[in-house]
């Protein structure tokens, strides 16, 4: 198993890709912590997780909250012990015509998409740093790398954590932490279920052709995880059928 012995932090890891990470880390041998701002969801993966045989637990919080991303490193750490990988999976994705946007829903966009994701690894990439070892993986998207009608603001924020991406490899990797993304494209999932036709629509226009499934994104943060990619920083892994190729 390629990440035995390994404690491993999901954000959204109570439904979608985030689950199917945190189930695919726990058959590799780590202990995962589930987390999230639904507790009956988070509780049941956490248990479904332990009853094939993993170790799981979960926390409850939320990614826009800067205490409740504090709460969670400080939880899970004094939990599972120091947290070796972490996934920055959680976020939301409004999709609308940028003059249809209204403020409320940009600033929970940011905190949930930027600001999360940016204090939880300040609390946690310092102290995988300390001990010359770690893993940060985050969760992006193609449309931060491309142009597509209604995801404006869900691409910048995403575009931003591509950034970050960067940057954290070059300030985390000479103390021995590896930081990279990974891009999906068009992923069924409950949260993409409100986008009906519109999901397959997308994935037309992909060489694949089809829409993923949360296992495929899954099976890339495992390598991302696993001593099988030391050698990897500051990269993103496209996860899309294509669609950034062309």
């Amino acid at each position: 198993m390629r990440l035995q012995g390994k404690t491993a932090l999901v954000t959204g890891s109570t439904s979608g890709i985030g689950q199917a990470i945190a189930e695919a880390f726990a058959r590799e041998g780590a202990r995962v912590v589930v987390t999230g701002r639904n507790a009956q969801r988070g509780q049941g993966v956490a248990d479904a997780i332990r009853a094939n045989g993993g170790q799981a637990t979960f926390v409850a919080a939320d990614q826009a909250s800067v205490a409740d991303m504090r709460h969670l490193a400080k939880e899970a750490t004094d939990v599972l012990g120091p947290i070796d990988i972490l996934v920055n999976n959680a976020g939301i994705f409004p999709f609308a015509p940028t003059a249809q946007v209204d403020e409320a829903t940009f600033d929970a966009t940011i905190a949930t998409n930027v600001k999360g994701p940016f204090y939880l690894t300040a609390a946690l990439a310092p102290q995988m740093a300390e001990r010359g070892r770690g893993k940060i993986i985050n969760i992006t998207t193609m449309a931060a790398h491309v142009g597509i009608p209604e995801m404006a603001l869900y691409g910048a924020t995403k575009a931003a954590l591509t950034l970050l991406t960067k940057s954290w490899a070059t300030e985390f990797g000479p103390n021995g932490v590896n930081v990279n993304a990974i891009s999906p494209g068009p992923v069924r999932t409950p949260g993409t279920e409100g986008m009906g036709e519109g999901l397959d629509q997308l994935a037309n226009t992909l060489p694949a052709k089809r829409v993923a499934d949360a296992s495929e994104i899954a099976a890339a943060a495992v390598y991302l995880a696993s001593d099988e990619a030391n050698f990897v920083h500051g990269a993103t892994l496209p996860v899309d059928g294509g669609r950034i190729a062309i």
